[in-house]
């Protein structure tokens, strides 16, 4: 199902963290929201919970997106079922909780078209967070509709060596543990994301040549939408998908 990016030529709008200029990130509700809009793909975030739950969540701290403090890794799943993860966004959403794994699977049952960037967060517990979310993806049914990121270049060689994963890398100034020469991190990749403050027509086209698809994140506003869109850029993650999903609307008409 993923597979099928390497051959349409639309533009896909991918929902970043969900709906993460709206409503408060990696929530179902922020997940809900821009489903229901109708992006061609959601990307979200994992982390291990200290009893092993596989969690989906950005930061290594809870600080900023909860009401929690300390590392997440350092919390079960109880706990962490405990927190606040709206209110810090604003008092109508507070009593949002930090979802699992499971839980987004069971939400994304009513979207069985949506494709799915799994970003695999860096930290002490990544390759197991990669083994329970292949293993939990896979009894949904849903590997086939993912492409796996991290920024780390041994989780994505981990990834794409044990499972031959899709994988979503980024330019080599911006990983870590980034292996250069022709079996390094570049051959494992299938697609390579760009920040749009690094986004030019040169670096997108030198990437095509390496037969990756070529992605960007956050075009937020048209000006930026039209200029990945003038760099070649196919995908686009976004915090407000609103303007690209518009322009795609005027494209098709």
């Amino acid at each position: 199902m993923i597979e099928r990016l390497l051959n349409d030529p639309a533009l896909v709008v991918a929902g970043h963290r969900g709906y993460k200029s709206a409503y408060p990130e990696n929530t179902l509700l922020a997940f809900r929201q821009v489903l229901d809009l109708g992006v061609g793909m959601l990307e979200f975030d994992l982390r291990m919970s200290k009893d092993k739950t596989v969690m989906v969540f950005h930061d290594e701290k809870l600080e900023r997106t909860s009401n929690g403090t300390g590392y997440l890794s350092d919390h079960s799943l109880a706990e962490l079922k405990q927190l606040d993860a709206g209110g810090w966004f604003g008092a109508c959403f507070e009593g949002l909780k930090i979802p699992t794994l499971e839980e987004l699977c069971e939400l994304l049952r009513d979207y069985p078209d949506v494709l799915l960037n799994v970003e695999v967060k860096r930290g002490d517990h990544d390759r197991e967070v990669v083994d329970q979310a292949v293993a939990t993806l896979t009894a949904y049914g849903y590997l086939p509709r993912c492409v796996f990121t991290c920024f780390d270049a041994e989780v994505i060689a981990y990834m794409y060596d044990k499972y031959q994963l899709k994988t979503q890398g980024f330019p080599a100034t911006s990983m870590y543990n980034f292996n250069s020469g022709d079996r390094g991190t570049y051959s494992k990749l299938w697609a390579v994301g760009i920040s749009m403050s690094m986004l030019t027509p040169t670096l997108v086209k030198e990437f095509q040549n390496k037969g990756l698809l070529v992605w960007c994140y956050c075009p937020d506003t048209y000006p930026q939408v039209y200029y990945g869109i003038g760099c070649g850029a196919t995908l686009m993650t976004c915090n407000d998908p609103v303007p690209a999903m518009r322009v795609v609307q005027s494209m098709e008409l």
